[in-house]
């Protein structure tokens, strides 16, 4: 293992939640699958705010870990902040809806302060299987020998409206859920800025990692290699 990548995990961290604790264990199954050495670190919402543009440029990656999102006004000013950064990103969980907000604040798609996402379908801090469907062709081979079935404790109703202005302009639909949602989207105009509703990690095993997380791994790994080259 001849390279290193330095992953940011912005979120505060408690070991008692199943998908914490399984976000470390993803990043270990996908290490071992690409065969680099990585290193990940967990930084707290009021941590991140108080960074200066070059603490940011100290990671390779960043991975906005799942709820409980214990102050979501935080939350989006990080992802608005890391929008405008070339860094891979990757939200799970909960952050799905902070994402979908900074947009819309962002690029004003909401003047009348309508209510365009619906709140938390799923009760509590239990999971429930949601079933992907893959849209993109990217998704179409990531799931090409993968069951489609995840676990999710954030599900999200989006106004038919906010979805068309998204995938028009500003988001591509990665996959959709079994209710016709878009369940993943990425940013149109970023390399790798990918937000999902549901937990990858939950069901990524060391045997058989799950694929969106070792491709996040992966873009995070061409990021460092072109910053070296642009180095040397």
């Amino acid at each position: 293992m001849g390279k290193s990548l330095k992953i940011a995990i912005i979120g505060d961290y408690n070991f008692t939640y199943n998908s914490h604790h399984a976000t470390n264990l993803a990043i270990d199954h996908a290490a071992n699958f690409l065969e680099v050495e990585i290193s990940y670190y967990w930084i707290k919402l009021n941590e991140v705010l108080s960074f200066r543009p070059q603490q940011f440029n100290q990671y390779d990656g960043f991975w906005i870990a799942p709820g409980p999102i214990i102050n979501e006004f935080f939350l989006h000013g990080i992802i608005k902040e890391i929008m405008g950064k070339p860094s891979p990103a990757l939200i799970t969980g909960a952050g799905y809806r902070t994402f979908i907000e900074a947009i819309i604040n962002s690029y004003q798609l909401n003047p009348k302060n309508e209510k365009l996402i619906s709140d938390n379908l799923v009760d509590g801090q239990q999971f429930e299987k949601i079933s992907i469907t893959p849209h993109s062709e990217a998704f179409i081979q990531l799931y090409k020998n993968r069951n489609n079935e995840e676990l999710t404790s954030s599900r999200f109703s989006l106004y038919p409206r906010l979805i068309q202005r998204l995938e028009n302009e500003l988001t591509d639909v990665e996959a959709y859920n079994q209710f016709e949602e878009p369940e993943v989207l990425s940013l149109k105009t970023h390399p790798f800025f990918v937000a999902c509703g549901f937990c990858p990690q939950i069901t990524s095993t060391r045997e058989i990692p799950h694929p969106l997380i070792y491709t996040f791994m992966k873009a995070c790994l061409a990021e460092l290699e072109s910053n070296s080259k642009k180095q040397a």
